[in-house]
């Protein structure tokens, strides 16, 4: 399937259907620059200071994606980053706030005891066992953002079915990138390919 759409080209094939027997789709969604790193460590991620730009866009898309995911999963860092800054967020008109209060958020740590958020359960076994375990529970998708050392550990063991990347037109020249060193992935297939009005792009493989 491909459309217009603003100013953006958009192309998407559709997703394998899955029963109510099989497992989850666990989906890496990330915040990349064109060098592919995922680490910030200038301000091309920086949400105050794009906040002039009309992004409106870009949170429809974020909006279609929950609605078919009801799992969070992250790293401690970035649970801990988003537990300081989002639930704080009483004025937010882009529904972010409430989307994050209300999922389910599954924080791997071997050393937090009290996640301290609302439908926050805390994963301290073996990361990757955990999550595959998770994987095999009934449910729509599980989403991972940031959490660069998990979402290494799930790329390693293979446990990744899509890739959601959202390409900032920058280039940052250091930090971590998405995937491991020295890993190798011989073919993905790509499932959606979209630009919005500020230049970022949107890319999905299937792993």
């Amino acid at each position: 399937m491909s459309r217009g759409r603003g100013l953006g080209r958009y192309y998407e094939t559709d997703r394998p259907n899955r029963d109510e027997d099989s497992v989850r789709t666990l989906a890496i969604t990330q915040n990349i620059t064109i060098d592919g790193c995922i680490e910030m460590l200038d301000s091309w991620f920086d949400p105050e200071t794009h906040a002039s730009e009309d992004n409106s866009d870009v949170l429809e898309e974020i909006r279609r994606q929950d609605a078919d995911a009801d799992a969070l999963l992250l790293g401690r860092q970035t649970f801990e980053d988003f537990r300081s800054y989002w639930p704080h967020q009483t004025d937010d008109t882009s529904g972010v706030t409430a989307y994050l209060n209300q999922v389910e958020k599954y924080v791997v740590s071997s050393t937090l005891t009290e996640p301290g958020w609302e439908n926050s359960t805390v994963l301290s076994r073996d990361a990757v066992a955990e999550v595959r375990a998770l994987k095999d529970r009934p449910g729509k998708d599980i989403v991972l953002t940031g959490s660069i050392r998990l979402t290494h550990a799930v790329i390693e063991a293979g446990l990744v079915d899509e890739y959601r990347l959202f390409t900032y037109p920058a280039v940052q020249g250091r930090g971590r990138r998405l995937f491991p060193d020295g890993f190798r992935l011989e073919q993905l297939q790509l499932r959606q390919s979209h630009s919005f009005r500020s230049g970022v792009t949107l890319t999905t493989y299937a792993a």
